[in-house]
């Protein structure tokens, strides 16, 4: 079975399961996802909030949930923390990067008025949606099509996903710049008692937490991390109760005894750790956004 969040677009799950071929099955180690027909695939379970999500994929054997994850390399900040802090056994095992289906549609009439969007519309569309001058009005993921419609009016327009436009509305002139948007990327959120093992190259998600609380605590676990071989695309802190301070990372691993090798010696140097994504593969494709630095002086 396979499930997403009641605050994730429905069509974009989907497309990612499907292009992931993903059955929302644990496999044993070794072996990739399974593939699911697309029957399967028309409407994922709805398992509420990102909180019950992970609860319930931990809870119940047999069940994935397809998440949003930022990027492979530079993770959604919220969604590794709801990760370390949720089940000890919840790891992201897969990636799938989708075209998004935006589209912005109306009456033919239409003239102006808001912009019925929902949660994911406004987290994929936000920018494009600014430069077009036009005024967002958020709804719940969940709220049916009919009743986004309703809201709109006839003058007012929605961004709905291209397979769940209903008959009678229209792209509107802008719409285009909706399908330009880069690609969107997902992951398969499975329990497991071990990570999976791989040959090739996979992007690990490491958070860790200092062995003690001093100034430059950091730096001996870097030291660790490095002598790995390890070279970090990722990382950053974040507040802990259990203090001061947890730390999250990401980077490219060549095979799985590398990752084998770095978390023996974390554990023999009392460093507590989580790995909370082992995802197959090298050179994700689109890349986080870029940034163009402006340093001091220069």
């Amino acid at each position: 079975m396979l499930g997403r969040t009641e605050r994730e677009s429905p069509a974009h799950a989907a497309l990612a399961a499907q292009l992931g071929g993903w059955s929302g099955i644990v496999v044993r180690d070794g072996e990739a996802p399974a593939a699911a027909s697309p029957q399967e695939l028309v409407e994922l379970l709805d398992l509420g909030t990102a909180a019950d999500t992970l609860a319930t994929v931990a809870s119940i054997a047999d069940l994935a949930a397809v998440v949003h994850l930022g990027h492979p390399e530079q993770p959604a900040p919220l969604l590794e923390e709801s990760l370390l802090a949720g089940d000890p056994s919840l790891m992201l095992t897969a990636a799938a990067a989708v075209q998004t289906q935006w589209v912005w549609v109306g009456r033919p009439e239409a003239t102006g008025g808001a912009v019925v969007i929902d949660e994911p519309g406004l987290r994929d569309c936000r920018d494009v949606l600014r430069t077009l001058g036009v005024t967002p009005r958020l709804v719940p993921a969940r709220t049916p099509v009919e009743e986004r419609v309703a809201i709109a009016g006839p003058a007012g327009s929605l961004v709905l996903e291209r397979p769940r436009v209903p008959a009678g509305l229209v792209e509107l002139t802008g719409s285009e710049h909706l399908a330009a948007l880069p690609p969107v990327w997902y992951g398969l959120l499975e329990s497991r008692d071990v990570w999976p093992r791989f040959a090739g190259p996979a992007q690990v998600w490491l958070a860790f937490g200092p062995y003690d609380d001093y100034r430059g605590s950091l730096q001996p676990t870097l030291a660790v991390i490095a002598d790995a071989g390890v070279d970090l695309q990722h990382l950053r802190s974040h507040p802990s109760q259990l203090g001061p301070h947890v730390f999250f990372t990401s980077f490219l691993c060549p095979h799985v005894d590398v990752l084998d090798a770095l978390v023996a010696e974390l554990d023999a140097r009392s460093i507590a750790h989580r790995t909370l994504a082992v995802l197959p593969g090298a050179g994700f494709v689109p890349g986080p956004t870029a940034l163009v630095p402006r340093w001091a002086g220069a």
